[in-house]
């Protein structure tokens, strides 16, 4: 889908005399914009779940809840983070979150599920016998980029299911002698879009915006605004009918 998207970006710049947009600069382009429709699905999902209990939304085909889910588990994976270590090598009830994290789902010890919990609320839960995490009912606190798991005799035997970023897209190509770039996705460092390819025209516009932007041009960006506002319109039209 990149190449495709890439052309279509390449001739509408092509044919309003917007300049060469470089395949450095499109690839940049093209991560900000996956990003953008990446996060606008989670609130997608919120606005629908919400619609769903008051019971207008639809079913089938028109179920956007499941749709969005479905698209949204594409990024869904688990990891058995490595134990944290002390300076002694001693290991610590301390894990680190992967680095492609972007929404943390569940923290699971053995075949439990373990609570999260805020700093304040471990606080007060472990200063009583009655109440402080055990490993029949183990809880955890987020603390930067690692959680934190309680009791602190846990130190191993901990899963993390999460929902990870989108892998950044990488239009690669090859040289050819007349100087022009030729796409080549045999490259070692070629990455499609992760998007399905309902989202392809959505990407092209926001891509082809930031260019807009990048190249100081008030025209292109008046244009693919435009664009823009017809896609959330029709968008709006097509929720009303589902309705």
């Amino acid at each position: 889908m990149i190449n495709s998207v890439r052309n279509t970006v390449l001739a509408v710049a092509n044919k309003q005399n917007f300049g060469y947009i470089t395949p450095n600069d499109f690839n940049l382009y093209a991560k900000q914009a996956q990003l953008d429709i990446f996060e606008t699905y989670f609130y997608r999902y919120n606005e629908w779940i919400t619609k769903q209990n008051k019971r207008i939304s639809g079913s089938g085909y028109a179920d956007i809840v499941k749709n969005l889910e479905e698209v949204i588990d594409i990024f869904a994976s688990i990891e058995t983070p490595d134990q944290g270590l002390e300076p002694g090598d001693d290991p610590i009830n301390i894990f680190p979150l992967p680095s492609d994290y972007y929404l943390l789902n569940t923290v699971r010890y053995g075949s439990k599920e373990v609570e999260r919990v805020s700093h304040v609320k471990i606080l007060n839960l472990t200063t009583s016998n009655l109440t402080a995490p055990s490993v029949s009912y183990p809880a955890y606190i987020m603390n930067g980029s690692n959680i934190e798991v309680f009791p602190e005799t846990i130190t191993s035997n901990i899963k993390i299911q999460y929902i990870r970023t989108p892998k950044s897209p990488n239009w690669t190509y090859s040289d050819v002698v007349s100087g022009s770039v030729l796409f080549d996705q045999s490259n070692l460092d070629y990455q499609d879009f992760e998007l399905p390819p309902t989202d392809e025209v959505e990407l092209t516009v926001k891509i082809l915006r930031y260019a807009g932007i990048s190249l100081r041009d008030p025209e292109l960006y008046q244009a693919v605004a435009m664009e823009d506002s017809k896609q959330d319109l029709q968008k709006s039209q097509n929720n009303q009918r589902t309705r």
